[in-house]
């Protein structure tokens, strides 16, 4: 080997980032910004300035904890120095390590590398280019030394410290150099084959979500075109057989020539709607119900506006499930029913298990079928600990929330998507940011994604009442706290045996919560724990092979009769491959009863068909 060669840098990655000339890149950034220019000056014409004002919002709660921060730190100077010498000597060896890359010292160990499963630095050129490596490990030092002080500041109030950590989280994702065009491989590699056309795309795929969100950034998340309701999601058959201001009931057409005799009914949460659980055929969970030989009743929510402001929580059950419990019972002829919820709608099935209790021997209780079996499907109960959905509901923000709703009768379901979007920013807000606005690419078509951009609102009385007596004050796990018409909700008194699904990565119900819930039951529970997350993990049919699940069967017994901790649930728990489908469905065998002739809907005179599944409540878009 010669000098030169000896001298000579390694062989450049084809994934590596070649900088082009500065003056070519000058020229090439001048002419975007000239184009991005002409279109930004055409959407505001279009639209007028008001159209980019975004809402007003409050901030002083936020503030308020930072300051309360910054006051606890003053105090503790000799741990934010130790803390600020440890990330300067982390800096040293980074930059030591960096010299030696540029020397030519490929083979150098990182000094931190992103968490497993962190998609922002999958590209091959964060790690094989030694500038952008140096660039996401300085960001990784200095996120981890943000985080770290936040973490360690003694005194804080449990509260407020939450609320820190997680704005803090959002501040550190939000800073990431895969979210800026200089400092991103991929972004800067495609800006220089297209010349630049990516970052014009990337602008007009703004304004436009921005025109979508009526002056407020709705990011799209996938291709709206590629779906249509009722022709490639929610397609399952089925009749609307009955509906009221609330609710349609849908009644899907069986799919078995004998069905088993005792009918199924589904609570589907009103802050969503219900096709999640019918995407497609290979996704359906209705049509695997179906397949199994149950008639199937599906709730289908109304998506309110102000003329529903002063509909409760009280209203949402009396005329949810207890009217649909009503109709299926007059529809079948059947005295016997099993129910299912989901998320918000197991929180609802949970209430009127203890009040049907509670109305025993009472008028009116004659008309409703005796519950077999419930089902919860990641549902929270008890609301002790609610992850980090509790930064958005101190009494201050839940204030300045009612005055919003009163002065428009319901909330926006737009809010509180972005809500739920900030609990998994990473994946939810910045990858799009960086694929729709950076790369200028359009969002891939996904189902899943498509529904979770199919907002909701919720009407202010019922969403003032759930945020207060639930999540604020858990008064649901206080016997007798909560009272649906005089009737104290007590769910120790429930008896009806009943199956708990959680999922372990949920960020919306966390499974430890939902664990605590199903401890209140007096009568026989099966808790079983999903892999994945709140969606992912429920939706997860048995063709997949996707997901493991747990069971504990030592500990399947009566809900009180559970371990105090879920860990301890937990330890002696066994993995099953696959879905929790076929678990679920074995059980749910025991209270099915034996198998009659199929009942299609619509056939029976007082309860003819209304229009076709899926109904027309659904298909209300905001």
């Amino acid at each position: 080997m010669t000098d030169a060669q000896a001298k000579a840098p390694p062989p450049a990655s084809e994934n590596t980032v070649r900088f082009p000339d500065p003056f070519e890149l000058s020229r090439t950034f001048a002419q975007i910004g000239e184009r991005s220019g002409k279109v930004l000056q055409e959407f505001v014409a279009r639209h007028g300035n008001s159209a980019l004002v975004p809402p007003p919002t409050d901030p002083l709660p936020v503030a308020n904890a930072f300051i309360e921060l910054n006051q606890k730190l003053m105090t503790q100077p000799a741990r934010v120095v130790q803390s600020g010498m440890s990330l300067w000597q982390d800096y040293m060896r980074l930059w030591q390590n960096t010299a030696r890359r540029f020397a030519g010292g490929n083979s150098v160990a990182p000094i931190i590398a992103p968490e497993k499963g962190d998609k922002r630095f999958q590209d091959p050129a964060w790690s094989e280019n030694a500038l952008f490596d140096f660039i996401k490990q300085s960001y990784l030092l200095s996120a981890r030394w943000l985080q770290n002080v936040v973490d360690e500041t003694e005194g804080l109030d449990p509260k407020t410290a939450h609320k820190v950590e997680f704005y803090t989280r959002q501040f550190v994702d939000a800073m990431s150099p895969s979210n800026f065009v200089m400092t991103n491989p991929e972004v800067l590699k495609r800006t220089a084959e297209t010349g630049g056309e990516n970052l014009v795309k990337g602008l007009e795929n703004l304004l436009e979500d921005l025109e979508r969100g009526g002056g407020q950034l709705r990011i799209a998340m996938t291709d709206d075109t590629k779906f249509e309701l009722g022709k490639n999601v929610g397609i399952t058959p089925g009749k609307v057989v009955y509906q009221n201001d609330l609710m349609q009931l849908i009644q899907y057409a069986p799919m078995t020539d004998q069905v088993k005799r005792v009918p199924f009914v589904i609570i589907p949460p009103w802050i969503n709607k219900y096709y999640i659980l019918d995407l497609g055929p290979k996704k359906s969970f209705v049509r695997f119900l179906l397949e199994q030989g149950h008639t199937v009743f599906m709730i289908s929510w109304v998506n309110p506006d102000e003329r529903l402001a002063d509909k409760g929580f009280t209203d949402y059950m009396l005329e949810g499930p207890v009217d649909a419990l009503r109709q299926v019972k007059a529809i079948t002829g059947e005295n016997e029913a099993n129910i299912l919820g989901y998320c918000l709608g197991g929180t609802l099935l949970g209430t009127l298990l203890a009040w049907m209790e509670g109305m025993k021997g009472k008028p009116g209780i004659e008309d409703l079928p005796k519950i077999n079996s419930a089902t919860f499907l990641v549902s929270m109960l008890d609301f002790r600990d609610v992850g980090d959905v509790a930064v958005f509901i101190d009494e201050e923000q839940i204030s300045a929330l009612e005055d919003h709703m009163r002065a428009r009768g319901f909330l926006d379901g737009r809010s509180m998507a972005t809500t739920f979007n900030l609990l998994r920013a990473n994946d939810l807000i910045w990858s799009f940011v960086v694929n729709n606005y950076l790369m200028g690419k359009e969002p891939f078509p996904f189902d899943l994604l498509y529904w979770n951009a199919d907002s909701t609102r919720m009407p202010a009385a019922m969403h003032s009442f759930y945020l207060r007596e639930m999540y604020q004050r858990n008064r649901l796990a206080k016997p007798g706290a909560v009272k649906i018409e005089g009737v104290p909700i007590d769910l120790r008194t429930i008896t009806t045996p009943s199956y708990f699904l959680s999922t372990r990565d949920d960020h919306i119900s966390p499974w430890h919560t939902t664990y605590y819930g199903a401890q209140y039951f007096k009568g026989p529970v099966r808790f079983v724990l999903s892999g994945s997350g709140h969606i992912a993990g429920v939706v997860n049919p048995p063709a997949a092979k996707k997901y493991s699940h747990w069971t504990n069967e030592n500990l399947q017994g009566n809900g009180v009769d559970l371990p105090e901790s879920p860990d301890d649930w937990f330890t002696g728990a066994q993995s099953t491959a696959g879905s929790w489908w076929p678990d679920w469905d074995k059980w749910l065998a025991g209270f099915s009863g034996d198998p009659v002739p199929a009942r299609p809907p619509g056939t029976v005179s007082t309860h003819p068909a209304l229009e076709d599944a899926p109904g027309s409540y659904v298909k209300v878009r905001i």
